[in-house]
């Protein structure tokens, strides 16, 4: 049983959206079910979806025994950067999915790290997930961080909810930025006209916040330092286009006739930064750029010379 007191700021709130709020690892999906299934109870009471809780209200989550995700352990190679028995830091490979699905049944990171944990993982949200506390797309590389416990899990995505969770990545973006440094503070909500996309809009949408920092100019792109202060799906991709300036090679958002060679964007997180969970001391871990995004970024020096914002990498 999971036992939460509404905050100030989550009060008057629809039931499901306050337990989003306070429980940022919980799907939305997973909150839909506990509801319909009777399990979250305030003063002592099952409620629905429509009920508002007042701040103060104890809200207890009759959380079930997580269930197995059918996955299978494959003795797949890791690029481990950090671990220990709380934790661990991954650098993902470009290409590689992070969880199983239609399409993508193995060769995930999850079946990776089911074979290099073992049973040693979270599982949060209903099911044995093997401790992904945040994701990065497909073809987007570099640091992803796992929890190897429940508690350790709760705890980072409580830095994240809180934005003290650092997370910095290298773009390369289309055009030339009117200032070499500003934040986007835009809300992103799934697309109406395309369930599989995001979109900045107030629909249904939640906050989201991206620093970004011009390196350098590059012909007719940029290559930036992007910083998340929010964490939502494809939100530096969704971002950066609605400035108008895509991630280069973006097949999804960039422009149709992209830059095909990259086979995806060219998009690379970086650097992590985290309150270690179990004594609190702050780890910072930084990956270098991948062969792929160091081969355009060669060729586009090569090909027009470089003016530079701030020393780059």
């Amino acid at each position: 049983m999971r036992t939460f007191v509404v905050p100030p700021d989550a009060a008057g709130e629809r039931i499901d959206k306050a337990l989003a709020q306070l429980e940022p690892q919980w799907s939305r999906a997973f909150i839909q079910k506990m509801l319909s299934e009777s399990r979250v109870f305030v003063r002592d009471r099952v409620v629905s979806k429509s009920f508002r809780p007042a701040a103060g209200d104890t809200v207890r989550v009759d959380e079930p025994t997580p269930q197995p995700i059918g996955a299978e352990p494959q003795p797949i190679p890791l690029d481990i950067r950090y671990e220990d028995d709380d934790l661990l830091v991954v650098n993902k490979p470009r290409g590689m999915v992070v969880h199983p699905a239609p399409g993508n049944p193995d060769g995930t990171l999850v079946n990776a790290l089911l074979y290099h944990c073992g049973g040693s993982l979270s599982g949060i949200g209903g099911e044995i997930r093997p401790g992904i506390v945040h994701r990065i797309d497909k073809d987007t590389s570099g640091l992803l961080i796992v929890a190897k416990t429940d508690a350790a899990h709760r705890a980072l995505a409580q830095q994240i909810a809180a934005h003290t969770f650092r997370r910095e990545y290298r773009a390369v973006l289309h055009g030339h930025f009117r200032s070499p440094t500003g934040t986007i503070d835009a809300p992103i909500g799934r697309s109406d006209k395309d369930r599989k996309k995001m979109c900045v809009t107030q629909k249904n949408a939640r906050e989201a916040v991206t620093h970004y920092e011009i390196l350098e100019e590059l012909g007719p792109f940029s290559y930036a330092a992007l910083r998340l202060e929010t964490g939502r799906t494809h939100q530096i991709r969704v971002h950066m286009a609605y400035a108008g300036h895509p991630v280069a090679g973006d097949p999804v958002y960039g422009p149709k006739n992209g830059v095909a060679e990259l086979h995806g964007q060219c998009l690379h997180a970086g650097l992590i930064g985290f309150s270690h969970p179990a004594d609190g001391r702050y780890i910072e871990i930084v990956s270098e750029l991948p062969p792929y995004f160091e081969a355009f970024l060669r060729k586009l020096r090569n090909q027009f010379g470089r003016e530079t914002y701030a020393e780059g990498q």
